[in-house]
């Protein structure tokens, strides 16, 4: 009697569990985890998290971000613990801000004047962010006085948008700005330059382009000069063939993409290999010696604003750093190519 009882009771049992569990899956299978919930961030929300990132900065304090359990942080291309560099230095912020928001991919860039122990500094910053949480942060730090300076001066934000029948893929912006170091690299005046009229570009917070002819002086002629001059244009400093000396621009990495304002942001490094390199013949067939006469490079942080398959402004700031330097962020042989790689989409 006993045990009938029992076999009723262990089949009921049973049911109830098909009930409640549903249909066994295979034999030994485990039961599928819950789908991921991705928590979008937009605009507002990428750019609150560079603000935040930088109050935590000058507070000294990482445990104010949300930061992703793997997180990786460079600063100069260096690898460092959260709360190393300057996270024990920098002291305040400065009044330039200008943000390339990518909220398709989830990535945020970055170029502001700050101040290191209260003396002025300018920092590009670039985040990728995850659920809200930011999983990878790249900081590039230019220690320098007037670069801050001029900046706080000029001050271009760039929040203008672009209409939306006039916008241009993330491909065509980051292919336009790409042109920009191509036509650089070994520059010799018959590449295509996809300068806008109007072009002007600003370099450690300084105008390198269209700026005005000292009175008394003569406006140096790009067919007949035999150094590039600050005075010329966009299109004219690149078509004079004078910039030859820049031997190669590598490991060129677009960190951020924004359609809605036409805005592209990248880091790169710029060698100059002197030596041999130094000596080239200009468009008009002259011979010119020019550059720097030992080898090393620049690293930037560079930001283009383009309308119409045109570059209108470029911002960047750049910083001499040894011959040869990686980002950290690169292998190898990534960071000796001059191949564009757009690192916006999961790419990283």
């Amino acid at each position: 009697m006993f045990g009938k009882s029992l076999v009723v009771l262990a089949g009921s049992l049973a049911l109830l569990c098909l009930a409640a569990c549903g249909k066994p899956g295979p034999q030994g299978a485990a039961s599928a985890p819950p789908p991921a919930v991705t928590v979008p961030c937009d605009r507002a929300c990428l750019e609150g998290l560079v603000e935040q990132f930088l109050e935590a900065v000058i507070a000294h304090d990482p445990q104010r971000v949300p930061f992703g359990k793997d997180l990786k942080y460079t600063e100069n291309g260096q690898k460092l613990d959260l709360g190393d560099g300057m996270w024990r230095t920098l002291t305040a912020r400065g009044t330039f801000r200008m943000f390339v928001t990518d909220v398709e991919a989830g990535q945020v860039a970055y170029l502001g004047s700050v101040k290191e122990d209260d003396i002025p500094a300018v920092i590009a910053v670039h985040l990728a962010v995850k659920n809200r949480r930011i999983i990878a942060a790249e900081v590039f730090l230019q220690r320098n006085e007037k670069s801050a300076d001029g900046f706080d001066k000029i001050g271009y934000a760039w929040t203008q948008g672009v209409p939306a029948a006039e916008r241009m893929s993330r491909a065509e912006l980051v292919k336009v700005a790409n042109q920009y170091f191509s036509g650089l690299e070994r520059n010799d005046g018959k590449g295509k330059y996809p300068f806008a009229p109007d072009c002007n570009r600003i370099e450690n917070g300084m105008n390198s382009t269209n700026v005005p002819t000292p009175m008394g002086e003569t406006r140096p002629d790009p067919k007949t000069a035999d150094r590039y001059s600050g005075q010329w244009s966009c299109r004219e400093q690149f078509e004079s063939g004078l910039l030859y000396f820049v031997s190669r621009i590598r490991d060129r990495r677009f960190v951020a993409v924004d359609p809605e304002r036409g805005l592209v942001f990248s880091y790169v490094f710029f060698d100059h290999s002197a030596g041999d390199t130094r000596r080239f013949k200009t468009p008009t067939g002259r011979d010119v010696v020019a550059g720097p006469r030992q080898p090393w490079t620049w690293e930037l942080a560079e930001a283009f604003q383009i309308r119409k398959g045109e570059i209108h402004q470029i911002q960047a700031i750049m910083e001499r750093v040894p011959y040869g330097m990686n980002s950290g962020w690169s292998s190898w042989e990534e960071g000796l190519s001059s191949r564009a790689r757009d690192v916006t989409m999961g790419t990283r």
